[in-house]
């Protein structure tokens, strides 16, 4: 198999004193979907923030294509091309949609592509063709996770974190959520996934690894996870 694209080895972060992550490992390959599924609490949030830098670990290393990334500042990680949609979609309310969407090319790469990066992301989310001039705040929340992703997009990552993307939407928006972040997979966007619909998660992930209370305590394919008899008994209400 061809080196993954990014690499976390024996990970481990603090809370001021408390253990968050305790020596967190896993692979993400280019082109596929990865999720890191747990209940709340369990560190999944963590792990995306430390990749993105907004959190320094205490042990362990991240390698991003072949680079160690670990202590790069926020900028800079974003610059070698990775996106984070943070839970909550960090969106600026007051801002219209179009407005959003430039700031999200803020990077020396995706600025000299904004204009056909709009283009794309107006076929791939057609929200954003309606509701250009519209403020971010007077969207639903289904249109405004849509939005936030393509704010993400913006910057032409390498990789896309998603942070909880389905929290708070109802079922029927969860499933066209699901059918996007699939379709982001066909066009060859690789997906670093965090979520508590472990059955909609699974479902469309090629692998993903289960954490639970800071430790990660099973890694496998998308499907033998959606079929593992503990995974079905302790998740039993997300898998439906």
């Amino acid at each position: 198999m061809a080196n993954p694209l990014l690499n976390v080895t024996n990970l481990n972060v603090f809370y001021g004193d408390a253990q968050a992550l305790w020596d967190v490992g896993f692979q993400v390959h280019a082109g596929e979907i990865f999720s890191i599924i747990g209940s709340n609490g369990s560190g999944k949030s963590t792990i995306l923030k430390t990749l993105s830098g907004l959190i320094p670990p205490s042990a362990g290393q991240i390698e991003f294509i072949g680079s160690r990334i670990d202590g790069m500042s926020v900028a800079r990680i974003v610059d070698l091309g990775i996106a984070l949609v943070p839970e909550g979609r960090g969106l600026f309310s007051g801002l219209t949609v179009m407005e959003n969407l430039e700031l999200g090319a803020f990077t020396k790469r995706a600025r000299p592509l904004m204009k056909q990066t709009i283009d794309q992301m107006a076929n791939t989310f057609q929200i954003i063709k309606i509701r250009a001039g519209q403020p971010a705040g007077t969207m639903s929340g289904g249109e405004q996770q849509m939005l936030a992703i393509a704010k993400a997009l913006m910057s032409q990552p390498k990789l896309l974190m998603l942070d909880e993307p389905s929290l708070g939407l109802a079922p029927i928006v969860v499933k066209k959520m699901f059918e996007i972040i699939a379709n982001l997979k066909q066009r060859g966007v690789t997906i670093l996934l965090v979520e508590q619909n472990i059955y909609q998660a699974l479902r469309i992930s090629d692998h993903a690894c289960v954490i639970k209370t800071g430790r990660i305590t099973m890694v496998g394919t998308g499907s033998e996870l959606l079929t593992d008899p503990e995974i079905q008994k302790a998740y039993m209400g997300s898998l439906h």
